[in-house]
């Protein structure tokens, strides 16, 4: 059983959540909802683990979410 780490970062100038990977090379993707992004990243995932070799019914995404925003006081 594999883990493999994804990123999902808010990006306030274009309004949109992305995805990045350091263990799944060409996973990058975008979304207005963070919860569209998850399903798409592991629907893409499969085909990206194949090309590098990996058995993707063996692989487990754990995702990590990070929003910088200002607080209102």
């Amino acid at each position: 059983m594999n883990d493999y780490t994804v990123f999902l970062t808010w990006d306030d100038e274009a309004q949109v959540w992305y995805c990045t990977s350091d263990d799944i090379p060409g996973l990058i993707l975008e979304s207005d909802s963070l919860d569209v992004l998850v399903e798409r990243a592991r629907y893409a995932t499969p085909e990206l683990l194949e090309l590098m070799g990996h058995d993707p019914a063996k692989a487990y995404l754990s995702f990590k979410a990070e929003r910088h925003a200002a607080v209102f006081a």
